[in-house]
């Protein structure tokens, strides 16, 4: 089921399809759109305002003259950044209220994001709350230069600094990245054997089994939004979070699984309840252990659970 306002921009942009007349601002903006809600997802670790960026963008697209645009590509990359730097500072005042860990929004994706190595790894769990400690300039110069490869001139005017501004910020954006991101490319396999010895683990409640897999420094992340129960503070330390793990998955009920899928370029697990998805549970690997694990249950942030979104670069 799509939202209301991904709803409204294919409608707009959806007439390229063939379905009726084209133009050609639609045109470009279908033939970007992936691209352009990828660019605002990575901003803001939320599809939801990802979406609303992308309203945003196809209105102020739509009015441009196209022909003082001599690169299209850029120019909506341009306007979509600026909407989301706008949207993320609003965003962060509101996150200061937010009842419990605040943690991005999943997407169910498709397995060619998982064969593009930088974009899984830029759109993973662990990497988007890295991205969350950055200042809105700095993320969006970080992204749009080290996911999207853009040069030093095009984001200087997406983001309304000057070239050398731009390095500067860059420069410092990686270092900050570097010293908190995980500290290897972890493969599909090894993320896929951890989680299949956690999930064995929790669902037969094996305590030995959950401290074999999870990292002695490992923190587990809830994320209830204030509608579902979650833990409200971190829980660090294997002991605590595995403890706290088989007390409470090691019990589950008949009319529950936990189960394989692709979320967010990477392999996660999905807690659901009579069918219907509960919680949404991705990881961080560091040397083959556990070292993060992110439980989304808010049911605000699953709705893009239920078909993959295409994401590109």
């Amino acid at each position: 089921m799509k939202s209301e306002h991904s709803e409204r921009t294919d409608d707009a942009a959806g007439r390229a399809d063939g379905g009726g007349c084209t133009d050609p601002a639609t045109d470009a903006f279908v033939a970007h759109r992936n691209l352009l809600f990828t660019v605002a997802y990575e901003m803001l670790g939320s599809a939801a305002d990802a979406e609303d960026v992308l309203q945003e963008t196809w209105l102020r697209w739509s009015g441009v003259d196209l022909g003082t645009v001599r690169d299209q590509r850029a120019y909506l990359v341009r306007i979509t950044t600026r909407q989301a730097l706008s949207r993320l500072r609003t965003l962060g005042r509101r996150r200061e209220s937010y009842v419990g860990s605040w943690l991005p929004e999943p997407l169910l994706t498709a397995p060619d994001v998982a064969e593009d190595v930088e974009l899984a790894d830029s759109v993973s769990m662990a990497m988007l709350l890295v991205l969350e400690t950055l200042a809105p300039t700095e993320r969006a110069v970080f992204v749009l230069r080290e996911v999207f490869d853009l040069g030093y001139d095009e984001i200087a005017e997406a983001v309304d600094r000057s070239p050398a501004a731009v390095r500067q910020i860059a420069h410092r954006a990686r270092a900050h990245v570097a010293a908190r991101r995980p500290r290897g490319v972890v493969s599909p396999t090894e993320t896929r054997e951890a989680l299949d010895a956690f999930r064995r683990a929790v669902g037969t409640g094996d305590l030995q089994g959950l401290l074999d897999i999870l990292a002695p420094d490992v923190v587990l992340l809830g994320d209830g939004g204030g509608v579902k129960q979650a833990v409200l503070r971190p829980v660090t330390g294997a002991d605590k979070v595995a403890r706290l793990l088989a007390a409470g998955l090691g019990r589950i009920a008949a009319s529950s699984s936990l189960g394989p899928a692709q979320v967010n370029g990477s392999p996660a697990l999905i807690l659901r309840f009579d069918g219907v998805i509960d919680t949404v549970v991705a990881v961080r690997i560091d040397d083959g252990l556990i070292t993060g694990l992110y439980a989304v249950r808010n049911p605000e942030k699953l709705s893009h659970m239920r078909q993959e979104t295409d994401l590109c670069r």
